[in-house]
């Protein structure tokens, strides 16, 4: 009897060293595919909040809400088991399905930066339109168009983070991406929640605070409006820089590293003489390199579907 619950024990004592092994493993794999992923989640975090500019303050956390439930969605429900799959399946597929996204993210920015401009008759005809849009119809669009810009940007994420996932197992593997996703989502749209709700927070230690915690609330009051809409600006770009960065990467993939070489070569000799600044103006121009590409891409995508679909004539 004494004999038959010590060898129960040493069952027990074993399937939790097991599972706790597993655990480190999965926390171990977790932090490296995190980090490896953490350069993609600036460029997530920068077009983000361009889709909130616009609403009324107390519709802000909402959209943001609503928007990072369809992220946690797109990752979970949609991206973690096909990228499970593709891998283990149709490896191949995983790099031009990303530039297919990336075309589409170069596409919708060089529309966006081409609105801002170039504006003319077609474009007006479009600002008439959103303008007899009830707000909730507006509202519905600008999430339905993060969430779908939000899918590219994940599908980077989690490509980037099962790369890195050494764990044969396809539930490590599971668990790994569940929990970066997770944990990638709660980071972004925490910090889009801070950056569009700064205004409400300076506005608060302006009435509550003395000195200078009153002075920078007052500087947050004053000046979030113009670094929102300056924010907009950016997440347009940024949507050109990594559109542009996916199709480049994809295509050195493929075997043509001409346009990366040619980038990096750029980006590497100019911030070779920037001294202690050398790292953020290598990224900087790297940026700046991808976001020409995207933005070359995305307006010989426009010229061609203007060519297949011309504008109808408003009269």
């Amino acid at each position: 009897m004494a004999s038959g619950l010590f060898a129960l024990l040493d069952d027990v004592a074993a399937i939790a060293k097991v599972a706790a092994a597993t655990l480190d493993d999965v926390a171990a794999q977790t932090l490296k595919a995190g980090g490896k992923a953490a350069g993609v989640v600036i460029d997530d975090a920068a077009v983000t909040p361009r889709y909130v500019v616009g609403f009324a303050a107390n519709r802000e956390l909402h959209i943001v809400w609503r928007i990072a439930l369809g992220s946690l969605k797109n990752k979970i429900i949609f991206l973690l088991p096909a990228a499970l799959l593709l891998s283990a399946f149709l490896p191949s597929i995983i790099t031009p399905i990303l530039m297919i996204g990336g075309a589409y993210l170069c596409y919708e920015g060089a529309e966006k930066l081409l609105h801002l401009i170039l504006p003319h008759e077609d474009h007006a005809a479009e600002r008439v339109e959103h303008i007899v849009q009830t707000p909730e119809e507006l509202e519905q669009e600008k999430i339905s168009g993060a969430i779908r810009t939000d899918l590219i940007l994940s599908a980077e994420i989690m490509a980037i983070a099962l790369a890195t996932i050494e764990a044969p197992d396809i539930l490590t593997q599971a668990v790994v991406l569940g929990v970066v996703g997770l944990l990638i989502t709660v980071g972004v749209y925490g910090a889009v929640a801070l950056i569009v709700k700064a205004d409400d927070i300076g506005a608060a230690m302006a009435r509550g605070s003395t000195g200078l915690g009153r002075a920078v609330g007052r500087a947050l009051v004053v000046g979030m409006p113009t670094f929102l809409s300056l924010l907009s600006v950016v997440g347009t770009v940024a949507m050109l820089w990594v559109g542009g960065g996916i199709v480049i990467h994809g295509l050195a993939e493929f075997g043509w590293h001409t346009p990366e070489d040619i980038i990096h070569g750029f980006a590497h000799s100019i911030a070779a003489v920037t001294g202690p600044l050398k790292a953020a103006f290598d990224w900087l121009l790297r940026a700046l390199g991808s976001a020409v590409v995207g933005f070359a891409l995305g307006a010989a995508i426009l010229g061609a579907l203007r060519i297949v679909r011309p504008a109808p004539a408003h009269g």
